[in-house]
């Protein structure tokens, strides 16, 4: 029977056919299988042939786990304390990372400080070997050279064969690989072109396979598509131990880390970097950075607390109310989920009787951060408020809490927490749900602060006025 020329590949889950589907026959997602040229070779069909023709042969013998040892070193530091934050403390001794962001927002910047820093790490130098796909070695010892970073133990590559680069990683024999990208990698062997699905995927397996037998801490830089997520199938992101997404605006200068996936350590981490001319800068304090050129005596700003992991993060809501112009209201929400703006602007109509149906609203998170809690309920029911009635909140006052649909204000995780790092940057008075006070005064706990007013709050008709007491 004659092969056929092309074969369709779905671009999520890697099912391969001999023809067209408008769903994929096995993962059942629709518009992803996405046309390419067939094998040439059919003996070598199976993805455990074409690794073994770029990786070398190990003996895979079973151990008794009693006989197991540990690696010296578990982790590695990698000079950045925002990233090793994201990774759970550092980098795993033979883990494998996929970081993922749009062209241009500082992907290989980061990667060529952090090879810097882990030659010159603690517990010793490591040997970094730096896989450049896109760029010449005239290029990055420019950008190099700008950053200020080198190292003895720094080598580079660039080479997109898998097969030479896993040449190469014989002879050096490093401690971490940095690729970048996998979507420049190919193998020779399979017959399709570089950065196509099957090419990304097989070259991918090689970098783990190699990651995984040797011990070798491995970081792939992954393209992103149209539709935001990683460019390629999406078994890809889990092969691997860690999905990081480096985030951010191109005409702004601040850069956010957030692990979508960690096998070892948590999803819910955040890493603040600030680009600067000498490269990516971490930035220690979020809050102060976010609350920076606040404006003061303005209508429609209230500053809220919400919890990034273990990290709680004061961001201010800037809310706009306006009468409309147009026959249905307008809605726009940037940094806070759109359906859960709706929700607390028909509480607020319905509850509180103040009339947004014949206004347009327009909500906005400073900074690029992107609230997903409920504890901000609260704080963007307030600048509602504050601009439709056009009485600004008062600079020092704080909102913490989540909006039932009936008005009741309910209690939040991490309470003490949010308290304390909104005293710590000045802010005297903590509106906050009085459930949380009640179960800390059942528990024997009182919270009391200097200076500091915390007025607790039961639902959205205990009227709070803008100084923070009650009226």
């Amino acid at each position: 029977m004659k092969s056929p020329k092309s074969i369709f590949t779905c671009t999520e889950c890697g099912h391969t056919t001999t023809k067209w589907y408008g769903k994929c026959p096995s993962c059942g997602e629709w518009n992803t299988m996405e046309e390419g040229d067939a094998p040439i070779e059919a003996a070598v069909s199976s993805t455990a042939a074409k690794i073994k023709r770029i990786t070398p042969e190990y003996e895979s013998d079973a151990i008794a786990f009693d006989d197991l040892e540990l690696p010296s070193f578990i982790r590695s530091t990698t000079g950045m304390g925002e990233l090793d934050r994201v990774l759970g403390g550092g980098l795993v001794h033979g883990s494998v990372v996929l970081l993922a962001g749009e062209p241009g927002i500082g992907k290989s910047t980061l990667l060529l400080q952090i090879s810097s820093s882990l030659c010159r790490g603690e517990g010793g130098e490591r040997k970094v070997l730096y896989i450049s796909g896109e760029e010449s070695q005239g290029q990055l010892k420019l950008r190099a050279k700008r950053l200020g970073v080198g190292g003895k133990g720094l080598y580079v590559l660039t080479e997109t064969n898998v097969r030479r680069i896993m040449t190469q990683c014989d002879k050096v024999k490093p401690d971490v690989i940095i690729v970048d990208s996998v979507q420049t990698m190919y193998d020779e062997h399979v017959a399709s072109a570089p950065g196509s699905i099957t090419q990304v995927r097989e070259s991918a397996l090689a970098f783990i396979s190699k990651a995984k037998n040797e011990g070798i801490s491995v970081i792939m830089v992954g393209h992103v598509n149209k539709e935001g997520g990683i460019a390629g199938p999406k078994v890809l992101e889990h092969m691997v131990d860690a999905v990081l997404y480096f985030e951010g605006e191109k005409l702004r200068s601040y850069r956010i880390i957030r692990a979508i996936k960690n096998r070892f350590g948590s999803t819910n981490e955040i890493g603040m970097f600030e680009m600067s001319d000498e490269g990516l800068v971490e930035v220690a304090n979020p809050s102060e950075t976010l609350l920076a050129g606040r404006p003061v005596g303005v209508s429609g700003n209230c500053a809220v607390c919400v919890m990034e992991g273990t990290r709680p993060i004061i961001a201010e809501v800037q809310a706009l109310v306006t009468q409309t112009s147009y026959p249905s209201p307008r809605r726009t929400s940037n940094g806070i989920d759109y359906n859960r703006m709706c929700l607390i602007l028909a509480v607020l109509e319905k509850r509180l009787g103040y009339r947004f149906s014949i206004n347009d609203a327009y909500l906005n998170v400073i900074g690029g951060l992107h609230i997903d809690e409920p504890a901000a309920d609260l704080a963007v029911a307030m600048a509602l408020i504050s601009s439709i009635k056009d009485e600004a909140v008062a600079d020092d006052l704080i909102a913490i809490g989540e909006i039932g649909l009936a008005g009741e204000c309910r209690a939040v995780q991490n309470f003490e927490q949010r308290v304390s790092e909104a005293v710590r940057l000045g802010f005297r008075k903590i509106i906050v749900p009085a459930r949380n006070l009640e179960l800390r005064e059942k528990a024997g706990k009182k919270m009391k602060f200097d200076g500091v007013e915390i007025v607790p709050v039961k639902s959205i008709f205990d009227r709070i006025n803008w100084t923070g007491g009650e009226k």
